[in-house]
């Protein structure tokens, strides 16, 4: 069962469910709640390899990833960041989640930037549950304009399914869960898998 806007807000209010900074009410609608863009970015260096062998030892991956990801940028709504048309960044939500034990939820891109080619994430859309931090975005243009990114635009919106119970291991729980407390645009650890 997904969570309407009445629910949504019941949830917030009993502090269950956490978004901070807390959502303005016109945010929450049907079954979502729009979410910002961070000011801070990571960018990809195409010019320093031409590509990462992701079937290659671990420690050579993280070697690649380490020498072709950029460090955290930061962007203003005064010195935004323009996204070419083909082009991949990493950013995050300016809010800060955190997702009880019996909640899933589900990051989708908002239908007006979709139809100019914006996408929010490639394929990790679902936010486990007793998730905590931000959430990394993986923006893609895959239009035919350069596309302007302002902090604090509204980039998403997330949506919550109630599970049957809460779950056993819980994300933040988890030994081997790689982004706990995620802040800021943390990139891919695919040397810990």
């Amino acid at each position: 069962m997904r969570l309407c806007d009445k629910d949504i807000e019941e949830w917030l209010t009993r502090k269950e469910l956490i978004i901070e900074p807390y959502p303005k009410k016109e945010l929450i609608n049907g079954i979502t709640v729009d979410i910002h863009l961070s000011n801070k970015f990571r960018f990809f260096y195409d010019h320093v390899r031409s590509h990462i062998d992701l079937s290659d030892s671990k420690k050579n991956t993280a070697l690649a990833l380490s020498e072709v990801m950029s460090t955290e940028r930061l962007f203003s709504k005064e010195k935004p960041l323009f996204l070419q048309p083909g082009s991949l960044v990493l950013s995050s939500t300016f809010e800060n989640i955190i997702i009880p034990n019996n909640l899933v939820g589900w990051l989708d891109g908002r239908s007006s930037l979709a139809r100019l080619g914006l996408m929010i994430h490639a394929t990790a859309h679902r936010i486990d549950p007793g998730w905590r931090g931000n959430i990394v975005l993986e923006i893609f243009n895959a239009g035919k304009l350069t596309l302007v990114l302002r902090p604090k635009m509204r980039i998403a919106a997330l949506s919550f399914e109630l599970l049957s119970q809460s779950v056993l291991r819980p994300y933040y729980s988890r030994y081997e869960a790689k982004y706990k407390s995620q802040n800021g645009v943390v990139p891919s650890r695919i040397d810990e898998e």
